[in-house]
């Protein structure tokens, strides 16, 4: 499918946006994650048919949209209200909605937010590798109860400096652990191999994460508990913070629940119940120091929440299926690519086709 870039606005933002197919073509809308961009799509975008409307923006402060500043206080909401806006932009969407629509880790917070915020937009939904319901990190059983009354642990402080600085001076080497293209090799994925030619573009979307307290990874403040730092309110680590992003009950009782498939890795340590992100898992591995034991501060159940908010979403009239595959990481869709688009075009076989276009 041969993509076309695009310049539009969306909420005084400027977004570059990725999109290919016929006007007339069922539209498809993919979000992608944390430190990377709508070319991390590109593994998956080959794999599917010319018929489709694919549209895959860029969100402020990646690829090549503008580095607006993110609200954390709002959670994902400054990422979900431009994607909105650009549903309603028909030089992109020419056929209107409702969309099948794909996100990837934090991007599923962004379509989760979406499904909340904005109801009828979406047809069936496919979540690949989310973020829980409840945010990332600083909760502690399935019911996303807080560990701590202040977050500890949570946003823009748990960022390596690091790996910061590296993206920060657009680093392609592999000479250390937190080199973004080690991380790449590493954290994003099970097996580097499953990378092939793909690696440097894939690296490229990595370093093209707008860096500081406005973007990634956003401000931090003191905390009083362990590890003694909590969410800011700026940037994208505070917008996945459990104070600034839970979405769980509403989604349960949202308006309106298209179908939804959830594709997970098996060895994904990104978001896992013992991911390596997780301040409280790392300190139960000696990771980091003076952890005050699980009865304080236990890991967050990532995958575990995740499920039961599912589970409840079922109950009360939605509908979702988990598929996970072995030997596989946080990025399915490049790891395992005609696997997951398969899984993308079952949805796009049994969207309803006589609903109402937006």
């Amino acid at each position: 499918m041969e993509n076309i870039e695009w310049l539009r606005p969306a909420r005084g933002v400027t977004y570059d946006v990725l999109a290919g197919g016929p006007d007339d073509g069922l539209p498809v809308l993919l979000v992608h994650g944390n430190c990377s961009s709508a070319e991390f799509w590109l593994p998956l975008i080959r794999r599917l048919p010319d018929g489709l409307r694919v549209v895959a923006p860029h969100l402020r402060g990646y690829g090549r949209s503008e580095a607006a500043p993110v609200d954390a206080t709002r959670g994902l909401r400054d990422f979900a209200d431009d994607v909105a806006a650009l549903l309603d932009d028909r030089v992109l969407f020419p056929r209107g909605g409702p969309v099948v629509a794909a996100g990837h880790s934090m991007g599923c917070g962004v379509v989760m937010q979406m499904l909340v915020d904005h109801p009828g937009r979406f047809a069936s939904v496919l979540l690949e590798a989310p973020l829980s319901p409840y945010g990332f990190g600083g909760t502690r059983d399935l019911d996303g109860t807080p560990t701590t009354a202040d977050f500890a642990g949570t946003g823009g402080g748990g960022a390596n400096p690091d790996f910061v600085a590296r993206i920060e001076a657009a680093d392609r080497s592999d000479e250390a652990r937190t080199s973004p293209l080690s991380v790449l090799r590493s954290l994003y994925v099970a097996d580097p191999a499953s990378l092939g030619d793909d690696e440097q573009l894939l690296l490229t979307t990595m370093l093209s994460t707008a860096i500081g307290e406005d973007n990634y990874p956003g401000d931090s403040k003191p905390a009083d508990s362990w590890p003694f730092f909590g969410p800011g309110d700026r940037g994208v680590l505070n917008a996945m913070a459990p104070n600034h992003f839970n979405v769980a009950d509403a989604l349960v009782d949202a308006a309106q629940k298209p179908p939804i498939v959830w594709v997970r890795g098996e060895r994904d340590v990104i978001v896992s119940d013992t991911s390596l992100f997780d301040r409280a898992y790392l300190g139960s591995i000696g990771a980091v120091p003076d952890w005050p034991g699980a009865d304080a501060c236990p890991p967050q159940p990532m995958v575990g929440q995740t499920r039961a908010v599912l589970q409840r979403y079922a109950a009360s009239g939605g509908s979702y299926r988990e598929i996970v595959y072995d030997n596989c990481g946080h990025s399915p869709h490049v790891e395992r690519p005609a696997e997951f688009a398969a899984e993308l075009l079952s949805l796009v076989d049994t969207r309803p086709t006589d609903r109402e276009h937006l």
